[in-house]
């Protein structure tokens, strides 16, 4: 999962174990809201055409126009596999960082400063220090990207959270998640961060760099709460936020 989130373009937001299955199920469910009203848009002026001018009841036009919009959901199920299918992996060592010590931040897309960097680098590395949680962070433009090269010069293992910003396809931010990080925080969080500055507006609008430095900030947060059932309940910036005093929901890349 993770080779395929790098070496591919990062085409998913969060790849945990288990989710090439959720991954299907969120694309699907994407489409299915978008087809049937297209088709029931086209069926409406299909149905006035073969009227010939003459008034169709209510209920039958409603029933013409559901069966319409069910042919779209099963067209989609036949068409999902190829049209997910993913380009081809990338496996590039020579785009890593060469000499001293292996880096936790690599830039290969030109997104961040110089500056950026190391601000990032010294944030996660206070993480990795304080909570063992390992933030790895990958700013790529697919194909070009070390891809699975990643793998071996971060030692990803399962406290290791690879974050991978690629707006190839779009949305900007992608999570793999190791399996410890996964029982710490809660799924929805990697999606919610991923709707909110992970966007192509927001990024637009933005740049590439704001979506990356809050995105870190933001997990950064997360993973500092305490345990328990609220723990990365929101994510950094949302309006609930405002009231909190814990005093780490405050704290952002400026």
């Amino acid at each position: 999962s993770l080779d395929k989130m790098i070496s591919s373009g990062g085409s998913s937001r969060l790849l945990a174990r288990r989710q090439p299955v959720r991954q299907q199920q969120r694309a699907f469910a994407s489409l299915r809201s978008y087809v049937p009203l297209q088709r029931a848009l086209k069926c409406a002026a299909e149905l006035n055409g073969e009227n010939h001018g003459e008034n169709m009841r209510p209920q039958d036009f409603a029933k013409r126009v559901a069966s319409m919009a069910m042919a779209g959901i099963a067209s989609v199920a036949i068409l999902a596999p190829g049209a997910f299918a993913r380009p081809p992996g990338v496996n590039r060592p020579e785009l890593l960082p060469t000499g001293g010590e292996a880096t936790p931040v690599i830039d290969v897309a030109g997104f961040l400063t110089t500056s950026e960097e190391r601000r990032i680098a010294a944030e996660v590395t206070s993480l990795e220090h304080d909570t063992g949680f390992k933030l790895r962070v990958l700013a790529q433009n697919y194909p070009e990207t070390p891809g699975l090269a990643v793998r071996d010069y971060w030692g990803v293992d399962d406290n290791t959270i690879v974050f991978v910003a690629d707006p190839t396809f779009g949305d900007i931010l992608n999570f793999n998640v190791g399996a410890a990080v996964d029982l710490e925080v809660p799924r929805s969080f990697w999606s919610r961060l991923a709707g909110k500055y992970g966007n192509k507006f927001y990024w637009q609008q933005n740049g590439e760099a704001a979506s990356i430095l809050n995105a870190v900030s933001a997990i950064d947060t997360c993973l500092r709460e305490e345990p328990g059932r609220l723990k990365c309940s929101t994510v950094q910036g949302e309006p609930e936020e405002a009231s909190d005093s814990g005093g780490l929901i405050n704290k952002i890349f400026g």
